[in-house]
């Protein structure tokens, strides 16, 4: 069983149809990107994956369990939708950091809200805290980020905040790390310190869904590559077979601009 099934998402704003009838599976431990021009839907996609807009649509499945399926009512409930995303774990494009927190407040800030919804936490108040803030401490290490963990946001450079919000994403330990873009706002030579970490990720197994313009990283990194044009995916199969060697003339037509650039 597929750790996360995507079928048939539709998605629409307004009269514009944004998604038409994409499906897709991904096993646990594998890596997959997402390429396409800008406007081809590859944001609003990874935005219903993390439930932040609700499919017109469709279903979406984890380890088996349906998170969301537009002819099931009971799967609808707004209440629900914060257990789910807990599923997902986002990094954006523009960071979206706290900048009244430090790094380390940043990265601890969810698993701290949710701790407190713990029937023991105030018995148990600075045991968990504390436990709280040596994870947070270690994600931030592995990050290559040990010395900044009391850095605000604008003391650190975009790649560093960038790393900073991927020690977020995985502070709640998601089945699948969601990357939109991760190096869209940084500098190019910010850009592979950011990439290192998602490859390094890549390396322990992690389950990841990647939205990326960076070509070279999709075929070397990722399993599986999804190319989305016009709201549907028009080519989809192992990383390599679909950059190196594309079989639609869409997918050739997109790479080869990538190529001349």
């Amino acid at each position: 069983m597929a750790l996360l099934e995507v079928k048939n998402i539709e998605k629409h704003f307004g009269q514009t149809q944004v998604l038409r009838d994409i499906s897709f599976s991904l096993e646990e431990g594998q890596a997959m990107a997402i390429i396409g021009s800008s406007g081809s839907g590859k944001t609003t996609l990874l935005r219903c994956l993390n439930f932040l807009e609700t499919p017109d649509g469709g279903s979406i499945a984890v380890r088996g369990e349906t998170l969301f399926d537009a002819a099931d009512p009971s799967t609808h409930s707004e209440r629900d939708i914060r257990k789910k995303r807990l599923h997902f774990g986002m990094v954006f494009q523009s960071f979206n950091l706290f900048p009244q927190y430090t790094a380390l407040q940043n990265v601890m800030l969810a698993e701290e809200l949710l701790a407190k919804e713990r029937p023991d936490f105030k018995q148990n108040r600075k045991q968990i805290l504390d436990g709280i803030e040596a994870h947070a401490q270690a994600l931030l290490a592995d990050m290559g980020l040990a010395d900044r963990a009391g850095h605000y946001p604008h003391q650190l450079s975009g790649g560093q905040q960038q790393r900073v919000a991927i020690a977020r994403a995985l502070a709640l330990q998601p089945d699948i790390l969601c990357f939109d873009e991760p190096t869209s706002a940084l500098d190019p030579e910010l850009t592979g310190e950011v990439l290192r970490v998602i490859r390094g990720l890549a390396d322990q197994n992690t389950t990841m869904v990647i939205v990326t313009h960076e070509m070279a990283f999709a075929r070397d990194v990722a399993d599986q590559v999804i190319f989305m044009d016009g709201g549907i995916i028009v080519e989809q199969g192992p990383a390599r077979e679909v950059i190196e060697h594309p079989q639609q003339e869409r997918t050739r037509q997109f790479l080869s601009r990538y190529a001349e650039n």
